[in-house]
C-alpha cells in the first residue's frame, strides 16, 4: 500500500484537503487527531506529561491544560523537545498499528511535522498542500484567534516553505479556490491509483 505523507505549514488547509481525499474513499490517518486522543485522561501519555511538568499542567478536571503547555513549549524549546519526546513516538506507533488494519491502494498519512519530526522516509511520497505565508497568517488569525505575532512565532518554527516544496514530491496550491482545490485533488487520486499498482 503507497503511503502519502499529507503535510504544510500551518494554516495551509491540510484538513480540507485531507476531506477531499476521504470524498474518494480514501482512509486518512490524522497524526493531530492521534495526539489529541493520546492526551486524553486515562491514557499513558496525560501522566507522563504530568510527571514531567507537573499538576499545572492538568486542568481542575485531570484533562490537559493545552493553555499552559502551549505557552510552556512556545517559551522554552527544551520543554517542547521533552513534549515531543512523550508524543511523537506514541503517535508513530499509533500510526503503524491503525496503518496494519488498512487494504486499500494507498492512503493518507496527515502529518502536520512530518518534516520537523524527521519522518519523510516514513512514507513513500511527500505531498505538500501549499499558500503564502500572509495566507496563513490571515487564516490562523482567524480560525484560532491568536495574534499575528504568535501565528509568526508558529509559523518561524516550523520548516520554511521553501524547504517544504523543495522536498515535496507532490504539491497542492491552496491560494486558490475551492473549485481548483478539488480538482488538484483528483488529479492525485488518479496518479496514486496509478503508481499504486506497480
Amino acid at each position: 500500500m503507497l503511503k502519502i505523507g499529507l503535510t504544510g505549514g500551518i494554516g495551509c488547509g491540510k484538513s480540507t484537503v485531507a476531506g477531499l481525499f476521504t470524498q474518494f474513499n480514501v482512509p486518512v490517518i490524522d497524526a493531530d487527531d492521534i495526539a489529541h486522543q493520546l492526551v486524553t485522561v486515562g491514557q499513558p501519555a496525560l501522566k507522563l506529561i504530568e510527571q514531567t511538568f507537573g499538576v499545572a499542567s492538568l486542568n481542575a478536571d485531570g484533562s490537559l491544560n493545552r493553555n499552559t503547555i502551549r505557552e510552556l513549549v512556545f517559551s522554552d524549546p527544551a520543554q517542547k523537545q521533552k513534549l515531543e519526546d512523550i508524543i511523537h513516538p506514541l503517535v508513530y506507533q499509533t500510526i503503524q498499528a491503525q496503518l496494519a488494519l488498512l487494504n486499500t491502494p494507498y492512503c493518507i498519512l496527515s502529518i502536520p511535522l512530518l518534516f520537523e519530526t524527521d519522518k519523510a522516509d516514513f512514507v513513500n511520497r511527500v505531498l505538500v498542500v501549499d499558500c503564502p505565508v500572509e495566507t496563513q497568517i490571515e487564516r490562523v488569525v482567524e480560525r484560532d484567534h491568536l495574534s499575528v505575532a504568535r501565528v509568526q512565532s508558529i509559523i518561524d518554527i516550523q520548516v520554511s516553505r521553501a524547504f517544504r516544496i523543495a522536498h515535496a514530491d507532490d504539491v497542492i496550491d491552496n491560494a486558490k479556490n475551492t473549485t481548483e482545490l478539488a480538482q488538484q485533488v483528483e488529479k492525485l487520486h488518479n496518479l496514486y491509483l496509478s503508481l499504486s499498482t506497480y
